[in-house]
């Protein structure tokens, strides 16, 4: 999938939500070309895309970042309707930490780094 081809179904995805989920969220959704990598698995020598992420504060406001690049890598090979299905998975997952966020809760954010705990220490049997 394209760059605009993504950014298009994003549109469509978004569509999908309740209109208060985009309640202060100033910078709305981005899509970068970008290829993420994770630092904690840079650190640990494996390969651990950022596939897309929700940022509050600085210059910017509040805004969804989803990573073109990040998606080819890892979901490239899937047909469309799959490829839309990931993307629907993620900017629903990042929509999640806005709307928590906006409340001051963390439950994804440690569901997160749990996930992350686990990928990293796969090969340790733990």
């Amino acid at each position: 999938m394209t760059i605009d081809e993504m950014r298009e179904v994003l549109g469509e995805l978004a569509d999908e939500l309740p209109e208060g989920f985009f309640r202060n969220l100033n910078g709305g959704i981005i899509v970068s070309p970008a290829v993420k990598y994770h630092p904690r698995g840079v650190e640990a020598g494996k390969t651990l895309y950022i596939m897309a992420e929700y940022t509050s504060g600085g210059h910017m406001g509040r805004q969804i970042v989803v990573y073109h690049g990040s998606f080819e890598r890892v979901y490239g090979h899937l047909p469309r309707e799959a490829y839309k299905d990931r993307l629907r998975s993620t900017l629903r997952h990042e929509f999640r930490h806005h709307v928590e966020g906006l409340s001051n809760l963390m439950d994804l954010e440690v569901e997160d780094k749990i996930q992350i705990n686990r990928f990293l220490n796969e090969d340790q049997g733990e």
